[in-house]
């Protein structure tokens, strides 16, 4: 299990990646745009980029199944915001494409590292 991980864990960093060191492009994927201020630039650093990474390092660091799950739980409540938003906001492609995404490492790495 430890290949899957491993993809966990990039997927988290290079994500993570993309939010961080191209908010612009990260805005534009998630149809968001900037606003008067840096805020939203910087939430988008903050919560959707180096959260993330920091999430991947330190799983790889740590190096543990309580770790590895941690990305699952992470991802699981990106996947719950993402519901919630999908009942409460409206459905298109995109969010049930993201919600997918987030509920497949959510329960993969859940599993494979609690479940198992």
């Amino acid at each position: 299990m430890d290949v899957l991980n491993y993809i966990f864990v990039f997927l988290s960093i290079g994500f993570g990646c993309f939010g961080w060191l191209a908010p612009h492009y990260t805005m534009s994927a998630l149809d968001l745009r900037a606003g008067d201020s840096s805020m939203g630039v910087s939430e988008i650093r903050a919560s959707v980029g180096a959260l993330f990474v920091g999430l991947g390092i330190g799983a790889l660091l740590l190096d543990t199944t309580a770790a590895y799950a941690m990305i699952g739980f992470a991802w699981g409540g990106a996947a719950i915001g993402r519901g919630t938003s999908l009942v409460l906001d409206g459905r298109s492609a995109k969010k049930w494409l993201y919600f997918g995404v987030e509920a497949i490492v959510a329960l993969g790495a859940i599993w494979i590292n609690l479940g198992a």
